[in-house]
């Protein structure tokens, strides 16, 4: 027999999880406890909740990035299906755009296997300074590190770290993820400092939640974001603006024998 244990739905009841929805859990518990309720099974425990409401705020949008472009730019191309528009603003959700959450959570797994909670300032930086040189020799991405325009630090760290830290999930991953931003000064002709994918892979780790989720509550979050995309761009539309642009653009890098 094939069944889910997430949902089941009878002719006089709907479960999720086991719990019944309409009895148990509509008007009875939040958004974030539902979200972690389906994804692992279980309601937030101690400062959870603070942790990935945080995270959600984070992610939710930074402007008119790539997956915003795709957004709007399908919209303009099939308004009447804004599911589309959303679903092709996550698709571009990888390592270099809103995506690289899971990656950096990998790597910093990886990084800090041999590192406990104890672990010295000097072990972590110590082991920081090894990783960040293997992974230049190997010519690897150091995920969660470095940033286009806050090339001098990003500003949402020290507000995710002291998000963490009131939280007591301020631990050695978190720690390792600014003791490899501090190498990168030596190792590299520049600084790449920490960014959110960095942080948030360290927030993951610090609460021992599966690494999907951090590329999961990306998508989350971001799906607000992009669904407030649509709606301004359904008011003071800027799509076909955006579209325009591409077409000049071509038409200036066209050869004379082109046209």
């Amino acid at each position: 027999m094939i069944k889910t244990e997430i949902g089941q739905t009878t002719p006089d009841r709907i479960t999720v999880r086991g719990h019944d929805l309409a009895n148990e859990l509509i008007g009875q518990i939040d958004f974030v406890d539902m979200l972690l309720l389906v994804t692992i099974g279980r309601r937030c425990q101690g400062n959870e909740k603070d942790m990935l409401n945080t995270i959600l705020v984070t992610v939710t949008d930074h402007g008119l990035t790539p997956s915003a472009l795709a957004a709007r730019l399908t919209f303009l191309g099939a308004p009447e299906a804004p599911q589309a528009a959303v679903a092709a603003g996550l698709l571009g959700a990888g390592s270099v755009f809103l995506g690289a959450m899971q990656n950096a959570a990998v790597m910093l797994r990886e990084a800090g296997r041999d590192l406990t909670e104890e672990s010295s300032d000097d072990e972590v930086a110590q082991v920081a300074m090894t990783f960040v040189k293997e992974r230049r020799a190997a010519r690897l991405p150091l995920y969660g590190l470095g940033h286009n325009i806050h090339v001098d630090g990003d500003p949402r760290i020290p507000a995710l770290r002291a998000v963490s830290e009131r939280n007591g999930y301020f631990g050695r991953h978190w720690r390792l993820l600014l003791a490899v931003d501090d190498a990168t000064r030596d190792v590299y002709s520049r600084r790449l400092p920490a960014n959110t994918a960095g942080a948030v892979g360290a927030m993951v780790l610090s609460m021992d939640l599966p690494l999907h989720l951090a590329r999961g509550l990306a998508l989350v979050g971001r799906c607000a974001g992009l669904l407030g995309h649509l709606i301004e761009d359904e008011q003071s539309p800027i799509g076909q603006e955006l579209w325009d642009l591409v077409l000049r653009q071509d038409e200036r890098n066209a050869l004379p024998g082109d046209r």
